[in-house]
């Protein structure tokens, strides 16, 4: 699952570990301590699914954009509906994935006591950033409902992704996650990036001392290349699957920044995010959709796998798998590139964490085929 290649090092230490660790930097920089743990646990839960993109890599990057004044460690979301009828959660510069995870909650509550339409939306904005966006959608599909979340609104601070036939960053990554309730293994979830990959999967391959599969960046001369250090000298993200990708990331610029953009603030990282959640149980009862997603998806596992695959997996339920078998298999304990780990103890000591250090095994493991 991981796009980094050439790691030849790692560290493997407990997950709870990291998540006092993650906690604990987290509170350092002024979050409570009920958010500083939601954003801890949300990135080592990223991590354990092998997201490393959306995971503790991150750390040091909400250390350094609250140095910068891009978010607010001690802000909490506000929710309430506008003169025009819209739900709308203002994030007054807290952290995004408190916000979104409010959002989302607020949104399905909507959607399940609506009984003329069943149907919910909820606009997010003015938040930092939003950490895995199908986490959240996923919860809504464990409520009973098909869960849509849109990101974007960003592009001013973030030019990340050339447009189709563009050889210059102009739009961020733009995530997209859909969520409905599946068979008994639980929802299906997709989760993706609009470019063709996450911004995170670039900065966690430069602090990997790492490289990427080819096709995924461009460097400023529009030249491919594998070497994360070419994006962040001028290069960009290419567009997902080319006019696809561009249009459904120019599709959630459009909706977060029209519909969502904060035009009285100009300042921080102008994160938007639109919440759209359907009671599934108005089309169908909970009994008859778990059939009917079991007869789709038994005939995807079915399919026989393709030449380096052992099978066919389902999105969504392939991570959190993952989660279980690693879990199971290694008591608790998980990988990380040590060139990340790094990058988290520097960003421990930074903000004045006194706690030891948690203890590390150092593995010479290819992550890549973790």
């Amino acid at each position: 699952m991981s796009k980094l290649v050439g790691v030849e090092l790692n560290v493997a230490l407990h997950h709870s570990d990291l998540r006092s660790l993650g906690a604990e930097i987290m509170s350092k920089i002024g979050c409570s301590g009920a958010a500083a743990q939601e954003i801890s646990d949300h990135l080592v839960d990223a991590d354990l699914s092998g997201i490393h993109s959306h995971g503790t890599m991150r750390l040091s990057q909400y250390v350094s954009q609250y140095q910068q004044k891009l978010w607010t460690p001690s802000a909490s979301p506000r929710i309430f509906q506008s003169q025009l009828g819209s739900w709308i959660v203002d994030g007054q510069d807290c952290h995004g994935i408190t916000a979104v995870r409010v959002g989302v909650r607020h949104c399905v509550d909507q959607a399940l006591e609506r009984k003329s339409t069943g149907i919910a939306c909820v606009g997010v904005r003015n938040c930092g950033h939003t950490g895995r966006i199908g986490v959240f959608a996923e919860e809504g599909a464990k409520r009973g409902c098909l869960t849509f979340v849109i990101g974007g609104g960003s592009r001013k601070s973030w030019r990340q992704v050339a447009p189709y036939g563009g050889a210059k960053g102009m739009l961020p990554t733009n995530p997209y996650a859909i969520s409905i309730p599946g068979d008994e293994r639980g929802a299906v979830t997709i989760d993706f990036a609009t470019g063709a990959t996450a911004g995170g999967w670039v900065m966690a391959a430069k602090k990997s001392r790492a490289t990427l599969p080819a096709g995924l960046i461009i460097d400023r001369n529009g030249r491919s290349t594998t070497n994360p250090n070419d994006y962040t000298s001028g290069g960009c993200i290419l567009p997902a699957a080319g006019s696809k990708g561009y249009g459904l990331g120019l599709m959630a610029e459009l909706i977060a920044y029209t519909m969502l953009g904060n035009v009285q603030k100009e300042s921080g990282l102008g994160l938007n995010t639109m919440v759209i959640a359907i009671d599934t149980t108005r089309f169908r009862s909970n009994p008859d959709l778990m059939t009917a997603s079991k007869e789709v998806l038994d005939e995807m596992r079915r399919c026989p796998p393709a030449p380096g695959f052992s099978k066919v997996e389902i999105p969504g339920q392939r991570e959190n798998e993952r989660v279980e078998r690693l879990l199971a298999k290694d008591g608790g304990h998980m990988k990380l590139p040590q060139g990340i780990w790094s990058d988290i103890v520097d960003a421990a000591k930074s903000v004045g964490v006194e706690s030891p250090m948690p203890r590390v095994e150092f593995v010479e493991t290819c992550l890549s085929k973790m």
